[in-house]
């Protein structure tokens, strides 16, 4: 698969001992960290499509930390080498990345996994309740060439 340019991934490592285990997501010292905005938690249950969003100034870095969902990112961007092109990605327990998403980027994801999945995002700006950085497309509409459905075989 081709990456979309500007996406890039950083693979985690869960550090288990016989407590729990402990997973750092991003720090300042990563060659991904940009700046840091807030962080926050989404949820999706089973089946449940969350797309799709993009946005102009923010950069997103998502995390799945509990369960497994199917990330997926359309390139919006005319001017972009990678225009059109889509990303699918299976993150979470059992494939724990971090996949940061370049603004104009289109994105959105679904739980395919049997329980709730859990998403935390660390995005570069403060979410603005008057004027959001937030912009929505019909995840079933057409307007991106992309299926929900399950691929099976």
């Amino acid at each position: 698969m081709t990456m979309i340019d500007g996406v890039r991934i950083k693979k985690l490592k869960p550090i288990p001992d016989e407590r729990g285990r402990l997973m750092e997501i991003l720090r300042k010292d990563d060659e991904l960290f940009i700046t840091f905005g807030q962080v926050y938690v989404t949820t999706a249950y089973p089946g449940v499509v969350k797309a799709w969003h993009y946005h102009k100034i923010q950069t997103d870095h998502f995390t799945v930390i509990h369960g497994m969902m199917k990330i997926v990112l359309y390139d919006s961007r005319k001017d972009s080498p990678t225009f059109g092109q889509i990303n699918e990605f299976i993150a979470g327990t059992y494939n724990p990345v971090l996949i940061q998403i370049p603004p104009m980027v289109t994105h959105g994801f679904k739980c395919i996994g049997e329980h709730e999945a859990i998403v935390v995002n660390c995005p570069t700006e403060l979410y603005n309740y008057t004027t959001p950085d937030e912009y929505r497309i019909d995840p079933h509409s057409g307007e991106i060439p992309y299926s929900w459905d399950r691929k099976d075989g």
